[in-house]
C-alpha cells in the first residue's frame, strides 16, 4: 500500500471514530475549544483571522467566528475553487455565507480577498492531528497548498481523543504551529 492509500484508509478509520463519539462529548469539547482559543495571545493580538466554517462533527467554529467579529477582528473564510485552490475572503457576518463546494458554507464570490501575507492567524481544520502538529486532512490538499510560505501563526483545532502519536506524511504536508484541544494545549508543547 502506498502512502496515499494508507492515508485514505486512515481517513475512513478516523471518520468512524468521530461518528462514534458521544454527542455530550462533542458539545463539551466544542465549549472547551472555544474557551481555550479565545484566550490565546495569538488570537487576542490577531487583527486578521482566516478560519474555516465547521460542518458535521468538526470542532465548531461558529462561536469562535462570532467572538472574532465582536472583538472587531477582520474575519476571512475559505473560498474554494476546484483542484485544491483556496482564497481567504472577508465576511462581516455569518449571514453572508452560502453553500459552495461540497455544500460547505462559504463567502460570496464578491467578498474581498485578503492576501495571505496580511493574515495574522489561521485556524486549520483536520480529521486528526499528531503530537508533531501534522494533520490528516480530508484529501483535497487545499490547506497544504495554501499554507506554503505563509508567515501567519497556524492553529489546529481537534478533540483530545483525536490526537494521534504520529500520522503518515508526505513531503508537501505542513505542520501547524500549535494544536488546541478542549483541554488546552497538549502537554509537552
Amino acid at each position: 500500500m502506498n502512502i496515499k492509500q494508507i492515508k485514505e484508509e486512515l481517513r475512513k478509520e478516523i471518520s468512524k471514530e468521530i461518528a462514534a463519539l458521544p454527542d455530550s462529548y462533542i458539545s463539551a469539547s466544542n465549549s472547551g475549544l472555544l474557551r481555550h482559543v479565545i484566550i490565546m495571545k495569538e488570537f487576542v493580538a490577531a487583527r486578521n483571522i482566516f478560519i474555516y466554517f465547521s460542518v458535521e462533527r468538526e470542532p465548531d467554529t461558529r462561536e469562535l467566528i462570532k467572538t472574532a467579529f465582536s472583538m472587531g477582528k477582520t474575519v476571512a473564510l475559505p473560498y474554494c475553487y476546484r483542484k485544491g485552490i483556496m482564497e481567504a475572503r472577508v465576511v462581516g457576518s455569518l449571514d453572508e455565507l452560502h453553500p459552495a463546494i461540497l455544500g460547505i458554507p462559504a463567502p460570496p464570490d464578491t467578498a474581498p480577498v485578503i492576501a495571505p501575507e496580511e493574515l495574522d492567524l489561521i485556524i486549520v481544520p483536520a480529521l486528526a492531528f499528531d503530537a508533531q502538529h501534522y494533520r490528516l486532512g480530508y484529501g483535497g490538499g487545499y490547506y497544504d497548498r495554501y499554507l506554503q510560505n505563509i508567515p501567519a501563526y497556524t492553529v489546529g483545532l481537534t478533540r483530545a481523543l483525536l490526537i494521534k502519536d504520529k500520522l503518515p506524511r508526505e513531503t508537501h504536508d505542513i505542520a501547524v504551529d500549535c494544536v488546541i484541544t478542549e483541554s488546552g494545549i497538549p502537554k509537552g508543547e
